[in-house]
């Protein structure tokens, strides 16, 4: 079992990270309590396979929970599933001072986080994260919210932090491969962002990980979650070094929102290792790195049978020029510029606004005729 502290002051607060945290939920939750009654939100996929162990696991120290169900997918981060997870907590009666669990992935934990932010001026929320993406990421951090159904992904939201994470590595298991490794495009870029010698334990052992070993994975969590605290500790709302953490996200969420959100085609954490390899691939193209960095970083994610290309997404894809004003929406523009997170060399990430936009377009062209 491993601890890792996330420093905010009188706000700061503990993500452990180990096998059976589903059994040991009530004890470690029942600090926070006023009284020993919360409400789980989960999506019915993860709710048939890990709601009985939590119920469980809350029951040791006499805590009742009462439960929502919402539909899996990141189709659920929307207005809709938002007012429906709202009025419930609202007809269930929890008040300010009780806790709202988000038992699931990041669609979950984003939905519940921001759900918790906007009831009652705030509740406090404790993250339960049950996929790999949501515990090396998205559990972490205090972004939470929903996505605009024109605009983009992740617009909608606040910055709402968890007062615990409880990331169970023992429930990894339960995942497909495909969904192990989209959230391996997450661990990934710690490595690639800030860490030199993580990348290089990484290309020793994640095939280990990745079939069930579970010290490995322990570490794997422990060291993105270390990383991920840091930079949060001294840039909570993004203002500076955070940005750091969006690696491949410009790209991702411009191919997220060109396929329609649509998980059979392209998983965030797919869309994520896809978008490093191309950031990779634009700092060596501007002459800020040599050619074998994207080379590695392409290698690798191979070897880890992961999507790397355009040419691994399914089905159509629009232009360059269209794809350009997809990214245009991201975020991380600022007065108007739109804002990349580049690197000079495996471990050495730098968030820049000179790119030139025919350099990006050029990129994105040859991505896509390499697609046949």
């Amino acid at each position: 079992m491993e601890t890792v502290r996330v420093e905010l002051g009188a706000r700061a607060y503990d993500v452990v990270i180990g096998p059976d945290l589903l059994a040991q939920s009530g004890a470690r939750i029942v600090p926070l309590l006023k009284r020993r009654r919360v409400a789980v939100v989960t999506d019915e996929t993860v709710g048939a396979l890990h709601l009985e162990a939590l119920r469980a696991g809350l029951a040791t120290e006499d805590i009742s929970a009462t439960c929502l169900s919402l539909p899996a997918g990141e189709s659920t981060k929307s207005w809709p599933c938002l007012e429906r997870l709202v009025e419930w907590l609202l007809a269930e009666r929890i008040e300010r001072n009780d806790v709202v669990i988000a038992l699931g992935g990041g669609v979950i934990g984003d939905l519940a986080g921001f759900a918790a932010a906007i009831l009652r001026r705030g509740v406090r929320f404790v993250q339960i994260p049950t996929s790999l993406l949501a515990q090396v990421d998205s559990s972490v951090g205090g972004k939470t919210g929903i996505n605009s159904v024109q605009a983009g992904k992740n617009l909608i939201g606040a910055f709402h932090q968890p007062s615990l994470v409880l990331a169970d590595t023992g429930v990894l298991g339960t995942l497909t491969e495909r969904d192990y490794l989209a959230g391996y495009g997450e661990v990934v870029k710690y490595g690639l962002l800030g860490d030199h010698v993580f990348f290089q334990w990484l290309e020793k052992n994640a095939s280990r990980a990745a079939a069930g070993d579970m010290a490995a994975r322990v570490h794997l969590v422990k060291r993105s979650v270390e990383m991920k605290a840091g930079i949060v500790a001294r840039d909570e709302t993004e203002q500076g070094e955070r940005a750091l953490l969006n690696l491949g996200h410009t790209f991702c969420h411009a191919f997220e929102a060109a396929t329609g959100y649509d998980g059979a085609r392209l998983l965030h954490g797919e869309g994520v290792a896809i978008g490093c390899a191309l950031a990779f691939e634009l700092s060596a193209r501007l002459g800020l790195c040599s050619q074998e960095e994207p080379s590695r970083v392409r290698a690798h994610l191979r070897d880890m049978k992961m999507k790397v290309d355009l040419a691994d997404i399914k089905g159509d894809l629009p232009d360059a020029d269209a794809l350009l004003q997809l990214m245009a929406q991201d975020k991380k523009v600022v007065d108007g510029q739109l804002r990349f997170i580049l690197a000079h060399r495996i471990g050495a990430a730098f968030v820049t606004s000179e790119v030139p936009l025919d350099a990006v377009h050029r990129l994105l062209v040859d991505a896509l005729n390499a697609r046949g």
